[in-house]
């Protein structure tokens, strides 16, 4: 399969094949006599898996490691599970961070619609701010 069906299989550009190609994520694939790529009709799930991975967060390097374990013949379940909890845990801190600063923005917002104008420097807003 040459490059610009498989990007069309896989939903990408053809950039982005190169772009994997190039970081180590999909082997590169023979070539033809007359010099153009070839891709083997897996190559497709294998980008499929590659954007679904980076889709939950994983990154090129960890997606790199998951798929040398696999290219080993082992069954890289136990490392994804890994990488998903540790994902999954800071995406939860993050969330959570959002959250605080979500509330201590809800409580500013209320600060400074109960504030006048005219007295701004001297309000409850500014003071928290630091603007005073």
């Amino acid at each position: 399969m040459r490059i610009g069906a498989l990007a069309t299989t896989a939903g990408i550009s053809t950039k982005a094949v190169r772009f994997y190609e190039q970081a180590g994520l999909l082997p590169e694939p023979p070539r033809t006599p007359s010099g153009y790529r070839d891709y083997p009709p897996r190559a497709a799930d294998r980008l499929a898996f590659i954007r679904n991975a980076q889709a939950a967060g994983l990154t090129l390097a960890e997606i790199r490691e998951v798929l040398a374990i696999r290219d080993s013949g082992e069954a890289p379940c136990g490392h994804v599970g890994v990488l998903v909890a540790r994902h999954l845990r800071q995406v939860e801190e993050r969330i959570a961070e959002l959250t605080r600063a979500r509330t201590a923005l809800l409580d500013l917002k209320e600060k400074a619609a109960a504030t006048d104008p005219a007295t701004c420097p001297e309000g409850p807003v500014c003071r928290i701010l630091g603007v005073t």
